[in-house]
């Protein structure tokens, strides 16, 4: 029992440090969403910025890493995406595959590219690895890579190809796209093959998180070695004007461009995705249904108006700031560190916003990251500007404030016993109550029949000694009748 108690007394502390990690996520939640308002010196805390003019009728810019919306126009209009579906082709095949893993193209594959569209003319049964392929497919927009890479990916998540393009549709929706629905994997004209600038910022801010594809995109040229169907090499180059020179369209590169997807059809008209960085903000472009160049004009335009227009405010650093400031007196607490803490994110506020404008609330959303507590998200006027996880900081929780004896830290000093005997120990109570119980019941019950049997003695006595009065009247009045007879 002393070993018991050992235990219990070794389960309080752990339940102590859960107790602590619990009470400092809901001071931090509390102390972030609760934070008052300030308003800009110009008394509009809501203020955002318009945006220029472009001629493009649908355009999306967002910020990458937050997800901010920072312009949109016609932004849920259904179009055809043409060749810009082949980023969200890239993505799930990095997601499912291992760059070298060998693609053979089918004759399906190669079947793609035989009306004269985008190609770099592979042949049936032509062997390439898979990051071959997907530098086909983002470079030059080649469309029996993508129908080869898509038909590789399927048939190792057990399907073919219709099976790629059922997870296409899954990967969207999951993303938040409510205007799309895919039919291929590289944009070809399809009257079931459509979506809508916003949710193609959506793919298209998911793919870029991915370090592979980020390399992929912002590659400027790439060269394929001779394979078993060509003898010589294959050069590539990305079309993206901005992040390359190409063709006719060399005045529009842009030193902020990392990379991007062009696409083209008659019936899509021109649609582009671009990414650009610069003074710690992500940005991704989304044009559709543009008459060329305007595609690359506007997202010139839009690229320079939000890069010079807003900012990227770390949340670690201004949270920690406000909250260093707002700190109580906790004695002997104060001089250990926090035990939960922010995670390195930032904000996407205009430029004359101040962090103190930011709302903060509770965030009912899933995070990516396993060692997330919670999760706060910023608003500024009726703009999501960034999201936040809070995390275990790794700070020890000292418990010799709360236990003399602290050396019950230690597990050297920890006596264990096995689950299974406490668990004997706790049958042997309960056997020994349940006997009490019976015991009192059988009491109680011996205690009710010897009552009963009682009573009913004493009524048999008295019935007895009534039948004796009975006949001792009987004899009497007997006696009485015949005296009288004789006189």
């Amino acid at each position: 029992m002393e070993s018991i108690g050992t235990d219990m007394k070794h389960k309080n502390i752990i339940l102590k440090k859960s107790g602590i990690l619990i009470m400092a996520v809901l001071a931090m939640v509390t102390t972030l969403c609760t934070r008052p308002l300030v308003a800009f010196a110009d008394g509009d805390d809501t203020y955002w910025p318009e945006g220029p003019q472009i001629n493009s009728p649908c355009a999306v810019v967002m910020e990458v890493n937050t997800g901010t919306v920072l312009y949109e126009k016609n932004s849920h209009e259904k179009h055809y995406p043409a060749s810009i579906t082949k980023i969200l082709t890239t993505y799930l095949t990095i997601l499912n595959c291992k760059m070298d893993e060998k693609v053979t193209f089918s004759k399906e594959a190669v079947k793609e590219s035989s009306d004269g569209s985008s190609s770099i003319k592979r042949d049936v049964g032509e062997e390439m690895t898979m990051e071959q392929t997907l530098y086909g497919v983002m470079l030059e927009s080649a469309n029996e890579c993508a129908y080869a890479a898509a038909e590789h990916t399927g048939k190792k998540l057990g399907g073919d190809y219709s099976t790629f393009i059922d997870l296409m549709n899954k990967e969207a929706k999951k993303l938040g796209c409510t205007d799309t629905h895919f039919n291929n994997a590289n944009g070809l004209p399809d009257e079931n093959h459509w979506t809508s600038a916003y949710d193609m910022g959506l793919i298209s801010c998911a793919a870029y998180r991915n370090d592979e594809f980020r390399k992929i995109t912002g590659t400027k040229t790439y060269i394929i070695p001779p394979t078993n169907k060509h003898t010589e090499d294959t050069p590539l180059y990305n079309h993206h004007a901005m992040l390359h020179p190409f063709k006719s369209y060399s005045q529009f590169v842009n030193q902020d461009c990392t990379g991007g997807k062009t696409g083209y059809t008659s019936v899509a008209n021109s649609t582009l995705v671009t990414y650009a960085e610069r003074d710690g903000l992500t940005l991704c472009a989304v044009i559709m249904n543009a008459q060329s160049p305007d595609q690359y004009a506007d997202t010139n335009t839009l690229l320079n108006y939000y890069f010079s227009n807003f900012k990227a405010l770390s949340i670690a650093e201004n949270e920690n700031s406000a909250a260093a400031d707002d700190t109580p007196d906790l004695g002997v607490m104060n001089e250990h560190g926090m035990y939960a803490k922010v995670s390195e994110n930032y904000v996407v506020l205009p430029n004359n916003a101040d962090f103190s404008s930011i709302k903060r609330e509770a965030a009912d959303m899933k995070s990516d990251n396993e060692d997330a507590l919670a999760t706060v998200r910023y608003k500024y006027g009726d703009h999501v500007v960034g999201c936040v996880d809070l995390l275990k900081s790794g700070a020890k929780v000292d418990l010799s404030y709360f236990d003399e004896d602290s050396r019950q830290n230690r597990d050297s000093d920890i006596i264990r016993i096995k689950p299974v005997y406490f668990l004997w120990v706790l049958i042997f109570i309960a056997v020994i109550i349940l006997s009490i119980f019976m015991l009192r019941r059988v009491s109680d019950n011996i205690y009710v029949l010897k009552h009963k049997w009682s009573m009913k003695k004493k009524q048999r006595e008295r019935f007895r000694e009534h039948k004796l009065e009975r006949k001792r009247r009987r004899r009497r009045d007997n006696l009485k009748f015949s005296g009288r007879h004789k006189y």
